[in-house]
């Protein structure tokens, strides 16, 4: 798979700025994921390392991520001592959550 093969078509971020965006997704999983699970095929769980920063470095990832692609619905939690991240999708756009999956278990 190519470094930006997950991007999907619909993405309304100008191409200049998808390596950088794509470079901040490989540093949040190859610095702040601990743990990565598929509860349903148009659903990722990521368990973060539990900080006010990869709390703050997520949320302002995820922001950013929704405004060009909005199909992707993101909800992160704090709780209980830990942190997490779902990642959801409608079931036309699987293949680009599975692609994001391989990317983070690539990176993780």
């Amino acid at each position: 798979m190519t470094h930006d093969a997950w991007v999907p078509a619909a993405c309304t971020l100008p191409i200049a700025e998808r390596p950088l965006r794509l470079d901040e997704f490989g540093g949040l999983f190859g610095e702040a994921v601990t743990s990565m699970s598929r509860p349903q095929a148009d659903r990722l769980r990521l368990d973060l390392v539990f900080s006010p920063e990869t709390a703050a470095r997520t949320a302002g990832l995820i922001t950013r991520e929704s405004r060009c692609c909005s199909f992707f619905a993101f909800t992160l939690t704090v709780a209980g001592g830990s942190l997490a991240l779902e990642v959801a999708v409608p079931p036309e756009r699987i293949p680009v959550l599975d692609a994001l999956e391989e990317s983070g278990r690539a990176r993780t």
